[in-house]
């Protein structure tokens, strides 16, 4: 007798998962006077961030996000994963914030630091209750998720369509499904994120991929295979960031690998450093992101050649604030 091993299963495996831990994680409300916030760092991609979330249930144990956990208070390891604070008054401040009279419609980005689609939005719908915000004001929107949850909102992502105001990344640094499991053990399986693409593709919402992070010696070799894949899917672009193991994270990831991939430890940890002038982690920035050395060089020959292999000719639009712009200054048409 043979038997098959079902993404359907799998995916329902992973939501019992996800069950399990939330009976084991503590969720606290907090009160922030601000939830859109200033990106000072030139070299991220994006001017202004929004965070429902603070800590992320995905577990990903390379997260550049875990080191945010300890101004809170709590520990870059698993209290980032079990200890999530949420900001249910997130589309109230939102809406303050964006109608402001200074605010000129700069593109927001959700989930610039932890996941705006974790586990926990299933119930809380904070995430939702801003983009609802995002629509009735017409508002630029980013959004980067590798949480096929993103589809349950597919009908407020068509409305900021309609004024070209949406543009969705899905990250997807791996093909591998059982690598998936143990370095995104929380997070939606390879074949939900390629249908994602293809769902909001096909319904026109622009979407990009995100190789992020490429970790070399472990995911590096795939990055013409993720290309061919997600260009099928419908992606119109792609693009990837190079894992760097700021602060804390070093330690955790290092850690991670030795238990879980002993035979390849060192040769990833050896890479990553050499990506990084010799350390698990690059501050400069312009170079942080992509690094340097040949490893690094070797990557982003890599991803120039999928880009003119499958992206040729493809190009996300831009997010445009026009129709944000006329409706909160509606005088402004007269001239």
């Amino acid at each position: 007798m043979s038997h098959e091993l079902r993404d359907d299963y799998l995916e329902h495996c992973r939501l019992e998962e996800e069950e399990v831990s939330q009976s084991f994680t503590s969720y606290r409300e907090v009160f922030p006077k601000s939830f859109i916030n200033k990106v000072n760092s030139p070299d991220v991609g994006m001017s202004y961030s929004a965070n429902p979330y603070q800590g992320c249930e995905h577990g990903c144990v390379y997260c550049y996000a875990r080191n945010s956990h300890e101004y809170w208070g709590y520990g870059a390891g698993m209290d980032f994963e079990k200890n999530i604070l949420v900001k249910k008054e997130a589309p109230r401040i939102l809406e303050k914030e964006i109608t402001r009279k200074k605010w000129n419609g700069h593109t927001v980005v959700f989930s610039g630091n932890t996941d705006c689609y974790q586990p926990i939005e299933r119930k809380l719908q904070i995430t939702r209750a801003c983009l609802e915000v995002m629509v009735k004001w017409r508002h630029p929107t980013g959004i980067i998720t590798k949480n096929s949850l993103v589809l349950r909102d597919l009908d407020l992502l068509l409305r900021l369509q309609e004024y070209k105001a949406i543009r969705v990344y899905v990250s997807i640094p791996t093909l591998d499904e059982e690598l998936r499991r143990v370095l995104e053990p929380r997070t939606a399986t390879i074949k939900n994120r390629l249908k994602t693409v293809e769902t909001l593709a096909q319904n026109g919402i622009p979407v990009g991929v995100m190789m992020a992070p490429v970790i070399p010696g472990l995911t590096s070799h795939e990055i013409i295979d993720i290309a061919r894949t997600v260009a099928d899917a419908g992606a119109s672009d792609i693009g990837h960031i190079v894992v760097r193991l700021n602060g804390r994270i070093g330690e955790i990831f290092s850690d991670w690998i030795r238990l879980r991939l002993p035979e390849r430890s060192e040769k990833v940890l050896n890479q990553i450093a050499q990506c990084h002038e010799g350390k698990l982690n690059d501050s400069e920035f312009g170079r942080r992101m992509k690094g340097s050395g040949p490893v690094a060089a070797q990557i982003g020959s890599m991803v120039r050649l999928a880009r003119s292999r499958y992206f040729n000719g493809r190009k996300l639009p831009a997010v445009e604030a026009t129709s944000f712009l006329q409706l909160k200054h509606p005088q402004q048409r007269l001239f």
